[in-house]
């Protein structure tokens, strides 16, 4: 339970925090560096509340307007509305005026379910571009419900250091909570998010921290021995790796990005996974003219696009508050511009795959639908056959369109096209 300490802590934290100038996640990793005094359950206590001051901040703005100014009692509601915690057991830290104010906030919970932004825990702009990108609003209610707990921890078995099957027995030996994913022939699934940083399974290469959704964007690829691929926009390279135990470390795949510093990440964990076909770059953008030396000799190009991330609310909440219509807006412009660039790289008879984790078909298939009719001599690939053949049953139409309600897994969309 929080004490008047990790109280102050999580205020000090929030006022930062919901400004939503920087990633929460960025905010509270700072703080904690900062004050390394902090233990272990002290962290956790405010990490928690911080997030679930974030997830219901409709129902907090409605009680609290302006909750950066007011830090102290958004972290109170916070525990209230997002935690579940009694009010009985918050005498040690809320004040009579407090525990007035969280009165209020229990007895406002019926008014809050009468709302779409209170009951779905979407800001305004968000209901707006999904109902007009065809979303009725119960189809809001339930994306903002699917998403507004957190998520579980995946995790993918590196196939060049062992089986799914005897490193899942092997983990619930030693009674941690694990099973496999639905979907992923490579997933593990935790339920309760064990720090697996200093596992030896971690630590030799053997597990990677990756989303159930991330690892079947991989699979789509269907890269093979000794072929040449691109991750194009690689990030930290959770789906390069991937990709490179599907080569078996053969072949050449390059990992483009233009943030050095996630590249930098990425090649200590090459090292852990064995791997020594991946070839990291930096680029300027996607017109940089490096990229040409690989113009029409790719076997398959990944381009998991930069996105409004809508599909990842369970683990970067702020996201909603952080976006807006024209962000969005900007980020469409760039997608398309990625997309026609990656697609230069590809050979005759390759594949090109454009993914996102975003909910919204205007970042997903009005951009294929756009590249299909200005590009002629590309043609869709069913999903539903590609993850057929590796004997995966998902039927979510030619296109992969995994949402968190119904599969589990954050949100993404995929499209498999091949050039003829």
């Amino acid at each position: 339970m929080m004490n008047p300490m990790q109280l102050k802590h999580t205020a000090a934290v929030l006022a930062d925090v919901l400004t939503f100038r920087q990633p929460a996640d960025a905010v509270v990793s700072a703080y904690f560096r900062r004050e390394r005094k902090l233990g272990r359950q002290d962290r956790h206590e405010i990490a928690e509340t911080v997030f679930a001051a974030v997830r219901h901040g409709q129902k907090i703005s409605a009680v609290l307007p302006r909750p950066h100014n007011q830090p102290r009692r958004a972290a109170l509601a916070a525990l209230v509305l997002g935690r579940s915690v009694n009010l009985s057991a918050l005498a040690d830290v809320a004040d009579e005026e407090d525990m007035a104010f969280l009165a209020e906030v229990k007895a406002r919970k019926s008014e809050f379910s009468g709302s779409l932004n209170t009951a779905a825990e979407l800001p305004q702009w968000l209901i707006d571009t999904m109902r007009a990108d065809g979303f009725d609003d119960d189809a809001v209610l339930a994306f903002g419900r699917s998403v507004v707990q957190g998520a579980p921890l995946d995790v993918r078995v590196n196939t060049l250091k062992g089986r799914r099957d005897k490193i899942l027995a092997a983990l619930q030996a030693e009674g941690l909570a694990c099973s496999p994913t639905p979907y992923s022939p490579w997933g593990i699934r935790f339920a309760d998010k064990p720090a697996l940083n200093k596992h030896p399974l971690f630590l030799d290469g053997t597990l990677e921290v990756q989303d159930e959704g991330s690892q079947l964007l991989a699979l789509l690829t269907g890269v093979k021995r000794g072929q040449m691929a691109v991750d194009f926009c690689a990030g930290a390279g959770g789906k390069t790796l991937a990709m490179g135990a599907m080569m078996h470390g053969s072949g050449r795949l390059y990992a483009l990005d233009v943030a050095e510093k996630r590249l930098a990440n990425l090649k200590p964990r090459m090292v852990r996974a064995g791997l020594t076909n991946i070839h990291p770059q930096r680029i300027e953008s996607e017109h940089d003219a490096r990229i040409g030396k690989l113009s029409g000799k790719a076997d398959c190009v990944l381009v998991d696009a930069p996105c409004s991330g809508l599909g990842t609310l369970r683990r970067n909440p702020d996201l909603k508050c952080r976006q807006s219509a024209d962000s969005v807006a900007a980020l469409r412009a760039q997608q398309h511009s990625i997309l026609q660039a990656a697609a230069r790289l590809v050979q005759p008879q390759g594949r090109l795959v454009y993914a996102t984790c975003s909910i919204l078909p205007q970042e997903n298939e009005a951009q294929i639908e756009r590249f299909l009719a200005e590009n002629p001599g590309w043609q869709p690939r069913d999903c539903r056959l590609i993850l057929a053949d590796n004997k995966i049953d998902l039927d979510t139409g030619v296109y992969l369109r995994l949402n968190t309600a119904e599969h589990g897994s954050d949100a993404f969309f995929a499209a498999v096209l091949e050039r003829s």
